[in-house]
């Protein structure tokens, strides 16, 4: 079973349909023993951090999180709380990854949020075993996390290099969104599902 964890960010239907077509079914779930019992779990994420992180700790799903061996994938705004700090809400995350999330600076010539697709280079970790150098994913976020020894791909927007995806141990998590990136999305996803 692959459980998609439930906690009131948006973009869950997205993920459910990204797994079917891959020929997986997921559970969107906030139960803590369904996520536990999951072989696979997936924390996906459109929406604000302070809120998300609040949800989290309500459900005490942030304890649940922190303690899982499986393989599991954070999208997005659940990369980013897989995280120590994010600046968006001065928002004290997981600690999986002992990075700060930081807002893109305004006014240097460029729209925030970047939105759209964008190249991913660098490439390392197991999700992107399948995945050609310079391949374009679809990002849409305000924040990032920098560089670090943990990123697993890179993506560059308005002269900034940032983490596109980071690995630790069971715990991976892309900037982007597999589930809208279409064949370099699927392949990601595919890693994650099946070659992992």
């Amino acid at each position: 079973m692959i459980a998609v964890i439930q906690y009131g960010a948006g973009n869950v239907r997205s993920v459910l349909s990204a797994l079917r077509r891959l020929g997986h079914e997921g559970v969107l779930t906030d139960a803590p023993d369904t996520i536990r019992k999951a072989e696979r779990v997936i924390f996906p994420g459109v929406g604000e951090a302070s809120s998300a992180m609040a949800a989290l700790r309500e459900r005490g799903l942030d304890e649940v999180i922190s303690s899982l061996e499986r393989p599991f994938l954070g999208i997005c705004l659940g990369m980013q709380m897989m995280c120590s700090f994010s600046e968006e809400g001065d928002t004290e995350g997981l600690g999986i990854f002992p990075e700060r999330v930081m807002r893109f600076p305004s006014g240097r010539g460029c729209k925030i949020p970047h939105m759209g697709w964008n190249g991913i280079s660098a490439l390392g970790g197991r999700l992107f075993a399948d995945v050609d150098e310079e391949s374009y994913a679809y990002f849409v976020h305000s924040y990032y996390v920098p560089l670090s020894p943990f990123t697993a791909a890179r993506c560059s927007y308005d002269g900034i290099c940032f983490s596109a995806a980071l690995e630790r141990g069971n715990f991976m998590g892309t900037q982007f969104h597999p589930e809208k990136s279409g064949s370099v999305g699927e392949k990601v996803l595919a890693s994650f599902l099946e070659a992992i």
